[in-house]
């Protein structure tokens, strides 16, 4: 019998991150192992309900540092607009004595981090071994190598003459999403093993390459989607809706929990749903400067989309309506969680990328699989109407060139990644490895 082990899990301040550790995190207890897992007081209590084995995962509340510039109170991107990332990332490296008393009184066996780029450090000075997890495509963390982030330039060795950052991307790129390049270089130069939420079906040449890059042995999750709780019904006011209109009619739009679009981004969202004539619910925050997404909506539109369109500002429960019979279409932002979740389903696929990771996996699917349509962008970075009208609309129409690609195109990838046993084995290879690096470091 394998011997069990003790894992620290210490995720960037996001819950995008924080939640994917935490599914990960129940697959290592699944199989009898242990989990500290290291996250700001105020986020314990919205992730307890993640948790699936409470005996064998342990919260570990950290004190988040006050840094000039971060809000009083602040722990998490939840409670900050993405141009005061830098800030709450400073709180983060403020954290290392906290972190490092930790490791020194419960003695891990290996430590998970991405963000935190002196953990490595860490881990060495106290005989463990550290894993830099990356939650991001793995096409992402290729291209974000040390040559890789320049615009309009493809890396030497680089594995894709299409995935790469083009002169036109400039408005998605920001001064943190640069510094996280930077820091995932010095945590994978650092690290002892590299791990990535991905399976070799999508993005193997792109893992082959971060490998070859960094000289590491770089191990794959799978994409480690939670369970689906089948003892809780879709609601039945989301269930009812869509039931009101044929198989494959409805367009479900939806943009993560940490995407706040400006007012006027907002309304052409809303506007391209309503000029494409079809049933849709959009659930999206609301936007900058309103306090509900109906204060934000364009002047008399719930009017005229009324009994065919709804507009929602809340949580809703997104893989079971990607599921029901009625949606046949997702227009999202390409987070990687997002596209698993979607590539399991029959719907097609429309993205709007938000920010620069998603850009380079909307690249993957659209350009290299063709599975999927992007939308078109005016100068300006975002879109118009009729450029979202018209992509839904191309992958709407079974008739079109572009709607028998995409769905031909999807179905085969579907039927690959619905193959009985993928995932749990990608589980299992994954735990196998973990354990032969702990192995490793008790022999050294």
């Amino acid at each position: 019998m394998e011997p069990k082990f003790h894992a620290f899990m210490f995720p960037w301040f996001a819950f995008v991150h924080m939640i994917p550790f935490l599914h990960l995190a129940n697959k290592l207890a699944e199989k009898g192992h242990r989990v500290t897992f290291l996250l700001p007081k105020k986020a314990q209590k919205q992730l307890e309900h993640h948790n699936l084995f409470p005996d064998r995962i342990v919260f570990h509340p950290l004190a988040i540092p006050h840094v000039n510039g971060l809000p009083a109170g602040a722990e998490t991107t939840s409670d900050i607009s993405i141009s005061m990332d830098n800030f709450l990332s400073e709180a983060l490296d403020l954290t290392r004595d906290q972190v490092e008393a930790a490791v020194r009184a419960l003695r891990p066996d290996l430590i998970f981090f991405d963000f935190a780029h002196w953990i490595p450090e860490v881990a060495k000075e106290h005989m463990i071994k550290s894993v830099s997890y990356m939650i991001a495509s793995a096409t992402a963390v290729a291209h974000s190598h040390a040559h890789g982030s320049a615009l309009g330039v493809i890396p030497p060795g680089y594995p894709s003459s299409k995935v790469f950052f083009r002169g036109n991307d400039a408005h998605t790129m920001s001064t943190f999403f640069e510094r996280v390049c930077h820091l995932l270089t010095i945590g994978f130069k650092s690290c002892d093993v590299i791990a990535l939420r991905t399976c070799k079906e999508i993005e193997g040449k792109f893992c082959d390459y971060i490998s070859s890059q960094y000289q590491k042995k770089v191990i794959l999750t799978g994409p480690m989607l939670p369970e689906l709780d089948t003892s809780k019904p879709l609601d039945e006011h989301w269930s009812q809706f869509p039931s009101g209109f044929p198989p494959g009619s409805v367009v479900f739009c939806a943009f993560g929990n940490q995407t706040v679009l400006e007012k006027d981004q907002f309304q052409e969202l809303c506007l391209g749903l309503e000029l494409t004539g079809l049933p849709f619910l959009l659930v999206v925050n609301p936007p900058r400067g309103s306090s509900t997404v109906q204060e934000g909506l364009p002047e008399e539109f719930e009017e005229r989309v009324k009994g065919r369109g709804e507009v929602w500002g809340g949580w809703v429960q997104q893989p079971l309506i990607l599921s029901h019979p009625s949606v046949g279409c997702f227009v999202n932002h390409c987070g990687p969680g997002t596209i698993w979740e979607c590539l399991m389903t029959d719907c097609q696929m429309v993205l709007i990328p938000y920010i620069g990771d998603q850009v380079l996996f909307t690249r993957l699917l659209t350009e290299e699989f063709e599975v999927s349509v992007e939308v078109s962008r005016e100068k300006t970075g975002w879109f118009s109407k009729e450029s979202l009208r018209d992509a839904i609309k191309s992958v709407m129409d079974k008739e079109s060139d572009v709607g028998k690609l995409v769905r031909s195109n999807h179905a085969k990838l579907k039927e690959i990644l619905v193959s009985p046993g993928l995932f749990a084995g990608y589980v299992d290879n994954f735990v196998e490895a973990l354990a032969d690096l702990i192995s490793v470091k008790k022999h050294d």
